[in-house]
This record gives structure tokens, C-alpha cells and sequence, in this order.
């Protein structure tokens, strides 16, 4: 991280608990030690044994990931943080409006069996990706399941989870895969518009169809870290905390970002 990446970051990290006086030792090593390592990891997509030296022992990286990790920090996090980027730019902290897809992407060999699957419409042995994007392509919620999920079921369970997170949350966009009894299901059980974009019958090549570009530039950017090429997690739990660290790192560059001077 940059120095001014650190300051927008600092504030927002969650205090330990020996600075609060509730006891336990100090922590070995700084926070933003921490953060650049993990970040490192994402964006370069290395093994966890193969840290370089210059950063902190990759049993003690892996240690602080898994605490973030168990105790849900690593969402909180990427919500203080998606919460400042939206009010920089002149947006409500919560969003009234989304767009859901999803993404197959193949699983590394140490996945176990039971974790993947395959998808017999992209013809991908691995897991898939649903996701919830505001307006700004910046993530609501994320779930990872196995290849061979639906996309409507999958969205059911997730669209659920999102209006009980994001009470504003009223209308979301989504492709032609999530049409069918999820409309009404989402308009009577979370009293949630889906709003099905479709691709019209004389449109040759690619077009950029409305809405829906949002998601699929999220997408793009999810491929910029290597880490997230393919599934080289475990866990399903680990693969979506992967996506939070690939888009906080996303987040505190844009919110870096030296702002044009205004005449």
C-alpha cells in the first residue's frame, strides 16, 4: 500500500483487543505488514509458503488471514471501505439498486471432490461465483458454491441474505438465466424488484446491454488478480474471502487516487 492508501485505510481497520485494555498480548507485527502481505498473495497469486522475505513469516500471514477470516473482519472491512468510496463520490452510504450474475471458474487440484463441480454450460470442472454489485460495480455480497448449482437457486439463498444485510436494497438487474418463479418469489419473500435484461432476438455480436455491464466489468476486475484466475482454495470460505481482498484492494486505490482540480 501506498502512504496514502495507509491513511484512508488506517482508520477504518478494527481495533485489537489489547489496545482496548481487554487483555492478550500485543500483536508481532503491524497491521499494514499484514495487509501489504496479504494483498501480495492476491494480487500475485502465489502459495502461502512462498512469501518473500521482506515481508512477515507466511505461518504468521496465514494466521492473521484465518483470524480475519473466522471473526467475519474481512467483510466489515471491505463494507467501511465500499461505504467511503460510495460517499466520495457523492453517492448514499447503502445502495437501493444491484445486479446480480455469476461466474464459473475452474477449481486447483487441491480442492477437494465434494467442493466442486461441473457446469454443463461452460464446460468448467470447478465452483462458481454468484455475486450482488451496486451501480458502481462494487460488491454486495459474494457465495461460492459448486460448479453444478443453478443459477436461480443459488440466487434465492443469496438475494435473501443481501435485503436482510442492505435494507435499502429494492430492485436489482439481472440476465435471462434468473427468469421464472425467482421473480415473484423475490417480489413476495423479500419484497424485491428483479428486473430480467435480455438480450433481443435481432442483435448481432457483441452489445453492451444495460445494467448488465456492470457485473461483467466486476468480473474483469476479479481477473486482474491472479489469485482469483482459479479456485486454488480449500474451503468455500476461503474462496469468498479471497473476492473481499481483491476488491478492498480495488477500493483503497480508487479512494487514493488523487482527485482532478475543479476550476
Amino acid at each position: 500500500m501506498s502512504d496514502a492508501e495507509w491513511a484512508v485505510v488506517r482508520p477504518l481497520l478494527p481495533v485489537p483487543g489489547w489496545l482496548r485494555g481487554r487483555g492478550g498480548q500485543p500483536e508481532a507485527y503491524c497491521h499494514r505488514a499484514m495487509l501489504d502481505a496479504i494483498r501480495y498473495l492476491v494480487d500475485n497469486g502465489t502459495k502461502w509458503r512462498a512469501m518473500p522475505a521482506d515481508l512477515p513469516p507466511w505461518d504468521r500471514v496465514y494466521a492473521f488471514f484465518r483470524r480475519w477470516l473466522n471473526h467475519d473482519l474481512v467483510r466489515e472491512f471491505h463494507d467501511r471501505l465500499r461505504r467511503l468510496v460510495r460517499e466520495r463520490a457523492g453517492r448514499d452510504s447503502e445502495s437501493g439498486a444491484g445486479v446480480i450474475d455469476a461466474q464459473s471458474v475452474k477449481a486447483g487440484t487441491r480442492s477437494s471432490a465434494l467442493s466442486r463441480g461441473f457446469d454443463g454450460g461452460k464446460l468448467i470442472n470447478g465452483r462458481k461465483r454468484h455475486v450482488v454489485v451496486d451501480t458502481l460495480g462494487l460488491l454486495l455480497a459474494v457465495m461460492v458454491t459448486v460448479a453444478d448449482v443453478g443459477d436461480r437457486a443459488a440466487a434465492q439463498v443469496l438475494l435473501t441474505q443481501v435485503t436482510a444485510a442492505h435494507h435499502l436494497l429494492a430492485l436489482v438487474w439481472a440476465d435471462g438465466e434468473y427468469t421464472g418463479s425467482l421473480v415473484e418469489y423475490c417480489l413476495a419473500a423479500v419484497a424485491l424488484v428483479l428486473a430480467i435484461v435480455k438480450r433481443s432476438d435481432d442483435m448481432r455480436g457483441f452489445v453492451v446491454l444495460p445494467k448488465r455491464w456492470i457485473v461483467e466489468r466486476f468480473f474483469a476486475q476479479l481477473m486482474r488478480s491472479r489469485r482469483l484466475v482459479r479456485d486454488f482454495e480449500r474451503s468455500i470460505a476461503s474462496a469468498e474471502a479471497m473476492v473481499y481482498w481483491s476488491m478492498t484492494m480495488l477500493m483503497t486505490r480508487r479512494v487514493a487516487r488523487p482527485r482532478p482540480s475543479r476550476a
